[in-house]
């Protein structure tokens, strides 16, 4: 038996309001935007153009950036659902097209709802870092976020004579309560708890106090010397080479070439510093770090503090083997040359026997296992 298509005048339950899509509408945009900002930083400063600048200070500025970027997304996801909720009776509305702003409105919110969801599930996925993809995440998540917010923005530019006629209702309409399912300010008040709650169960990962309550912080104060680890050693198939008595650090300056034992590092003068690693992920951990600041080891090999740097690692199989320190970062005395972490020589999982750690870099470039600094 073929069932008959529902017409959208048949919805009248008060979630499909106009009121509460634009509220909810006007919602998703403040998260979405700042989710997508935020991302964008990220993605600079890990493939950064040549005008691109990022500073070596406040030295936790790139963990407020990526918890933003990570909270700003998780907070989306209740609100794109409800939005959706709200809207889709408009799926049954006759004509299918009524006139160009029409079709155009309709082809954005498929290209803003694919979009969308693409974006906040393989991000959600990459927060617990969990792939079953075969491309490169970094790339497709940032092409296909230029794609979610030109449709927003077509959208929003189609939709802004309802949005402003729906807002500018002075006290919004008598407010009806259906016979079954919310009114509009309860719908309102449960999506708002909702968004709530994603947050607070996520935040912790990046918001220290907020920790205890955060069910699903994710890593943060689990790991090896206090700190998660994102790769082993293991891993990365550097467990022999970094141990070997062998190991060298080779520092490359326009004077030559100059190799360190691991106990002539040590010998070198030392700096502490109190610096958060902050991963893509969202999770953020602060650690006491000992090692040679960059502008120390610079100056005793022949260049200069304030020139790139490019730094490798004993790890030969990974994405990020192979960083480029900039040279408002090598200037910087908190840039360090990492041997030990709160207070204990670094274990193998977090980069012995020497990795990078910069205020304000994301995780990923922070190179553990060095082998080979390269004045550029």
């Amino acid at each position: 038996m073929k069932l008959p298509i529902p017409d959208e005048k048949q919805f009248k339950t008060a979630a499909h309001n106009e009121r509460v899509t634009s509220k909810i509408g006007l919602a998703l945009a403040v998260t979405f935007t700042t989710c997508f900002v935020t991302g964008l930083i990220s993605h600079l400063i890990q493939h950064p153009p040549e005008w691109f600048f990022w500073p070596s200070r406040p030295a936790g500025l790139y963990r407020v950036t990526q918890g933003l970027h990570v909270i700003s997304g998780v907070a989306s996801i209740p609100l794109l659902l409800a939005k959706l909720w709200s809207v889709y009776p408009k799926l049954f509305g006759r004509p299918l097209v009524r006139s160009l702003p029409h079709a155009l409105e309709r082809l954005s919110i498929l290209v803003l709802s694919g979009s969308a969801f693409f974006e906040l599930t393989t991000g959600l996925l990459n927060v617990a870092q969990n792939y079953p993809w075969t491309f490169y995440f970094p790339q497709i998540h940032y092409a296909v976020a230029w794609l979610a917010i030109g449709s927003i923005l077509v959208h929003v530019a189609v939709k802004l004579p309802v949005i402003r006629r729906a807002l500018s209702r002075v006290g919004g309409e008598a407010e009806e309560r259906p016979a079954t399912g919310l009114s509009r300010r309860g719908f309102l008040r449960t999506t708002g708890l909702a968004t709530g709650v994603a947050v607070v169960a996520t935040a912790g990962a990046t918001v220290p106090f907020l920790r205890g309550v955060s069910g699903l912080a994710w890593k943060t104060g689990k790991g090896t010397q206090g700190l998660p680890v994102n790769r082993t050693a293991v891993a990365a198939g550097v467990t022999q080479t970094a141990r070997a008595a062998t190991w060298r650090l080779s520092v490359v300056t326009p004077r030559g070439t100059t190799a360190f034992s691991l106990d002539e590092l040590r010998a070198l003068p030392q700096t502490t510093a109190e610096l958060p690693i902050a991963c893509v992920e969202g999770w953020s951990q602060s650690a006491t770090w000992r090692g040679i600041s960059l502008p120390t080891l610079l100056k005793a090999t022949g260049s200069q503090p304030g020139t790139a740097v490019r730094v490798s690692s004993l790890e030969r199989s990974g994405l990020y083997g192979v960083s480029v320190l900039p040279g408002e970062h090598t200037a910087d005395d908190l840039t360090l040359l990492a041997l030990e972490l709160n207070g204990d020589v670094l274990d193998i999982d977090h980069g012995f026997p020497c990795r990078i750690i910069a205020p304000n870099r994301p995780g990923v470039l922070q190179t553990k296992w060095v082998t080979k600094l390269e004045a550029l």
